[in-house]
């Protein structure tokens, strides 16, 4: 009888063997030219930051206490604060954070962990140092938290469109430009209607998402019926809301002279509007109030419904869905098609909710920032509305801070420095501070079907 050959000494062939070139190339690619991983080269920044925190930032703040309120009145409760010692210790805490990072190797998912821990930090660093810089020896958070929710609300929606698309395996780019659409051939129909509210504004926030939807149909047709690049049909569809919306601003709107017009009513939540300290948190326009609604219609949906779990599928594994019976072309189309319809309601927050007018490109980069949250969230509902909160809670920090008059050596920090906070947070989540984050399988992949 034939013996079996001795396994090495060091164990298994397998784990004897080295690993396969492409496995070798892999991982000289995600490591790059420096040799560290992703991970690591960011705690390197964060434990720099922190350094540079502790040494030199901290002990040039002013000394004087900051107190953190937390709603109206005598009895709000108030956080009082040291601003040095309080961003020494985030910075300690930075360090930290850095450290377990850059020993990824043996930290393993807690370097992810303190990444976002750390990038969280970043929050309250910037608003005590902005708070002590300011010269004011207080500020409200209550109100801060309700704008945040409420600046976040696009984003959140765009998001949405993101990730019914994404989680269909339709990579979808084109968000910004069925925000934009949605944003100005909306306010043009309420302005073509007399711009009185009521009625036409109610139409016109239908018809933004109507817009949005149209746009989505074209991505749907030219990325899943004709396969072409997903990117580009994005771009695509970015470009000709730019163009459309320009167009129609300049020979509509500004021979109508409308400069603003009634938005949405604002609407207060019976008895949770007037809870202590969380009411403000319950007083908002219908966009505003919808966007919950549709993030808890979404979690359900995607994964307790069998339509949900058709959609998943066919991100996932199309030809699989395939052999099941499922129509992988209708459900990508059924998909891409919500997504742009919560692109366009997005987009009505800009116009009829918020400002009550339309700009050129007044939808400023928010569909690329929902796609941020989006990866932040790893393509699930309720991690893609944190992405979005955080996004929304940095632009309101920066709008807070311009009010609130920040100074360095005496000289006032420029506005657009401040306004430039949502952006730097999403350049910071999306270059590592979140972990590995893993798109679905099929995503951004044509398909095809076998019969």
């Amino acid at each position: 009888m034939t013996q079996p050959a001795p396994e090495p000494a060091g164990g298994t062939t397998a784990e004897a063997l080295p690993p396969p070139a492409e496995a070798r190339e892999e991982l000289s690619r995600r490591r790059g030219l420096t040799g560290l991983g992703r991970l690591q080269v960011t705690g390197i920044v964060f434990g720099l930051i922190g350094l540079a925190t502790v040494l030199w930032v901290a002990s040039a703040l002013p000394g004087e206490d900051v107190t953190l309120t937390f709603g109206l009145g005598d009895v709000a409760p108030s956080l009082r604060l040291d601003p040095p010692n309080a961003v020494r210790a985030i910075g300690v805490l930075l360090v930290l954070a850095g450290g377990v990072a850059v020993a990824e190797r043996w930290t393993r998912r807690w370097a992810a962990l303190a990444l976002l821990v750390a990038t969280i930090l970043v929050v309250p660093y910037v608003l005590i140092a902005g708070v002590a810089l300011s010269g004011q020896s207080q500020t409200n958070l209550v109100p801060l938290f309700a704008e945040a929710l409420r600046r976040g609300t696009p984003i959140a929606l765009g998001a949405l469109a993101g990730l019914w698309c994404e989680r269909s395996g339709v990579v979808n780019i084109g968000i910004e430009g069925m925000m934009l659409a949605g944003a100005g051939v909306g306010f043009v129909a309420y302005a073509l209607w007399g711009a009185g509210g009521g009625l036409a504004l109610v139409a016109a926030v239908l018809v933004a998402v109507a817009v949005g939807g149209l746009l989505s149909v074209i991505h749907a047709v030219v990325s899943i019926s004709f396969r072409t690049d997903q990117i580009v049909s994005g771009v695509a569809i970015n470009l000709l809301a730019i163009g459309l919306t320009a167009f129609l601003r300049r020979q509509v709107l500004l021979p109508l002279g409308i400069g603003s017009a009634v938005t949405l009513p604002q609407i207060s939540l019976p008895v949770l509007s007037d809870l202590p300290l969380i009411g403000p948190l319950f007083v908002g326009k219908p966009i505003y109030f919808s966007m919950f609604v549709l993030f808890l219609l979404t979690s359900f949906v995607m994964f307790r419904t069998p339509w949900g779990l058709r959609v998943r599928a066919v991100g996932e594994q199309p030809h699989a869905a395939e052999t099941l019976g499922v129509d992988v072309i209708r459900i990508r189309y059924q998909a891409v098609i919500l997504g742009g319809l919560a692109a366009g309601l997005g987009g009505a927050w800009f116009s009829l909710e918020t400002v009550g007018s339309f700009d050129d490109l007044m939808t400023n980069g928010t569909g690329f920032i929902a796609l941020a949250a989006l990866i932040f969230g790893k393509w699930r509902p309720w991690g893609a509305f944190g992405g979005a909160m955080l996004f929304g809670f940095s632009d309101a920090l920066g709008t807070r801070l311009q009010l609130l008059g920040v100074e360095v050596a005496g000289y006032p920090v420029p506005s657009q420095f401040l306004q430039m906070l949502p952006y730097v947070v999403t350049i910071i989540v999306l270059a590592g501070a979140i972990g590995r984050a893993v798109p679905p399988a099929a995503d951004g992949q044509p398909y095809e079907r076998s019969r």
